[in-house]
């Protein structure tokens, strides 16, 4: 049987630093094992017409609802689970914002690993590259839409600027143990 990849999973609020430790993350892991992929829940969620195996509900037309939401994660979900029985690493980055979801991952994805980047509000609001937290934009997770915190990540990383992205990404490679050839 063929060994089964590790899915590496960046979870935490938008402007949290998901996408770009996850990025840096993916560079080193590529390095590693060439076959490695990248995907981003922001890019997913665009496709159309798949459905939840939990709820059954379709991806509507405003993608950004929290019917939309959840119902947009079970695929990326689904196709990080189908790439890691294929044998290849996947690094995930998606707000992922429900519990039930990251539940499905641990319960479904046999090499899961969980990363939450955490940050403080003022933290959010200071970044705030994406004008969402100043603005009056609406359907934003952790302000007008709930976020059920992660509480059973793998590790959790408390990205407020004390430490810079690649040390960050340093930290991650020692504690999942991937100095090591392949």
């Amino acid at each position: 049987m063929e060994k089964k990849g590790t899915v590496y999973f960046f979870t935490g609020l938008a402007g949290a630093g998901k996408t770009t430790i996850g990025g840096l993350f993916y560079a080193r892991l590529k390095a590693r094992s060439p076959e490695t992929v990248l995907l981003d829940g922001d890019q997913i969620r665009g496709a159309a017409g798949h459905s939840s195996p939990v709820t059954g509900a379709v991806l509507l037309e405003d993608r950004y609802t929290t019917a939309a939401r959840k119902a947009g994660a079970w695929p990326l979900f689904q196709r990080c689970r189908d790439l890691a029985d294929q044998g290849k690493d996947v690094v995930c980055c998606s707000i992922s914002m429900y519990s039930d979801i990251r539940q499905w991952n641990r319960e479904n994805i046999e090499n899961y690993r969980e990363i939450y980047i955490k940050v403080t509000r003022e933290t959010l609001y200071k970044r705030d590259q994406k004008k969402l937290y100043s603005s009056s934009a609406k359907n934003v997770v952790g302000v007008d839409l709930p976020y059920d915190e992660p509480g059973h990540s793998s590790i959790v990383i408390q990205n407020d600027g004390d430490e810079t992205p690649e040390s960050i990404v340093e930290r991650l490679i020692r504690f999942f143990n991937l100095n090591e050839p392949v």
